[in-house]
């Protein structure tokens, strides 16, 4: 499946017993000699009262991560279709907390993506006290300035003036592993087209630039309206296609919705992983 061209594998594990090891995922994600992923999604029971499913996630690296938006679409698009459940909205568990996705009439879905955080320890960011924007000086000797939050996963969102410009893999890669940052970030590269739109380009850690990624869009969105650029409700306008974003400030909930796109079925030998 894929969400605006950031895609994954969806596997059912709760029909079936799945037990990945970091090369295992590493060899699925490979898109020369596996199937091919930005990440890979488990979709297993939760054992926490009233929740539907438990979400996991794991980066084409075989790091396991706690959020991704464009996944959770896909997750509710896939759950429904395959018929796991006939709910149009279901609570799902993840690392990062409980999140609501809810299917729309079309191909669209829209999540409850939480409560952004900006206190550094949670992000987590070292050696910080909150601010709205902060900066420091890159391996290069540039000196960036950004926006830090967490939306479940660690963001810095970085204002350029053109986003076909910005030198999203060399800026990405500093800043992603900068020693402040101990869990790596996903580094965001936003350009204001008005109070209501937005270009974005976002650099992933452990995936590199993604067509859409939607923690990233979320987590643009809320910086730029912390800097005041931003209206509450904002399109976000990535490589991949679009996605509307919609947060009230303080302790509300960010709201994301877009399309969540099936791409194909399919089996894999299991004995074949052990030859990668």
């Amino acid at each position: 499946m894929h969400g605006l061209g950031n895609d994954f594998i969806i596997i059912d594990a709760i029909n079936q017993s799945v037990h990945l090891t970091n090369e295992q995922v590493r060899f699925l994600a490979d898109r020369h000699f596996g199937i091919g992923c930005d990440q890979l999604l488990l979709v297993e029971h939760s054992l926490l009262p009233n929740i539907d499913f438990k979400y996991r996630i794991f980066n084409a690296d075989g790091g396991e991560v706690k959020q991704c938006g464009n996944g959770a679409r896909c997750f509710a698009r896939f759950v429904y279709d395959k018929g796991l459940t006939d709910k149009k909205t279901i609570a799902v568990e993840t690392a990062s907390g409980i999140i609501h996705p809810s299917l729309r009439q079309n191909t669209d879905v829209t999540v409850d993506m939480g409560i952004p955080s900006f206190e550094p320890q949670s992000i987590p960011f070292v050696n910080a006290e909150m601010a709205v924007s902060y900066s420091f000086v890159l391996n290069n000797g540039e000196t960036v300035m950004f926006s830090a939050l967490s939306m479940g996963n660690p963001h810095a969102v970085i204002l350029v003036d053109d986003v076909e410009e910005a030198d999203v893999s060399g800026l990405g890669i500093m800043l992603q592993s900068h020693a402040q940052f101990p869990e790596q970030v996903n580094a965001g590269f936003m350009q204001v087209l008005n109070e209501n739109e937005i270009k974005l380009r976002v650099f992933e850690r452990g995936a590199g630039e993604t067509l859409a990624c939607g923690t990233g869009a979320c987590a643009a969105v809320v910086a730029g309206i912390q800097l005041g650029l931003l209206a509450n409700q904002v399109k976000v306008f990535l490589k991949g296609g679009e996605l509307n974003i919609s947060w009230d400030g303080d302790q509300e909930s960010v709201w994301m919705t877009g399309a969540a796109t099936h791409v194909f079925d399919g089996e894999i030998e299991w004995p074949m992983i052990n030859k990668s």
